[in-house]
């Protein structure tokens, strides 16, 4: 499937509802499980998204169009959430993933996209050459990466309660 704005944008307005569902009034003990050391949890996860939509989408966006590959994308912290969380609850974090999405995609209409623009090019600092179009489908996959990751820490936390149907349980796998 080729790159689609309307499409795009059919996801990117419905992770902030489907996490909100997923997630809010959740105990604690499901919102910070995690698969392990070094693994994230729901509440880990939707701090990093509320970053990503300060620091790496339409920012990113932004360079593209401002400078095209004369620039490269400044470095996107991946860890930056653990700071920025801190002290705030899941349903905090909830509600500011959904204004932050929000405006994003405000702003993001504000700049009149056209088919045109796709294949502008920015500098990624890892992988060099991408176009509007590739940083847009990312944003999208990436939103739907963190809502199986979310869905698949979850279920893990009742790998063992689940007794033999675990065999069943793509999931836990």
């Amino acid at each position: 499937m080729q790159f689609d704005l309307d499409s795009a944008l059919g996801i990117l307005n419905r992770t902030p509802k489907t996490l909100d569902a997923l997630l809010r009034d959740l105990p604690d003990d499901w919102a910070r499980v995690t698969e392990g050391p070094d693994t994230w949890s729901p509440y880990v996860v939707v701090g990093h998204l509320i970053h990503g939509e300060e620091a790496d989408w339409l920012p990113r966006a932004r360079v593209i169009l401002d400078h095209g590959a004369t620039r490269p994308f400044p470095p996107f912290d991946r860890l930056a959430q653990f700071e920025a969380s801190r002290g705030k609850s899941l349903n905090q974090l909830l509600d500011e993933f959904a204004a932050k999405r929000a405006r994003s995609l405000a702003e993001l209409a504000e700049l009149k996209l056209t088919p045109d623009m796709w294949a502008r090019e920015g500098r990624h600092p890892e992988f060099g050459a991408v176009t509007l179009a590739q940083l847009l489908s990312t944003w999208v996959v990436h939103d739907l990466d963190h809502v199986v990751q979310i869905s698949r820490v979850i279920a893990k936390a009742y790998t063992d309660a689940v007794g033999p149907w675990r065999a069943y349980l793509r999931v836990l796998r």
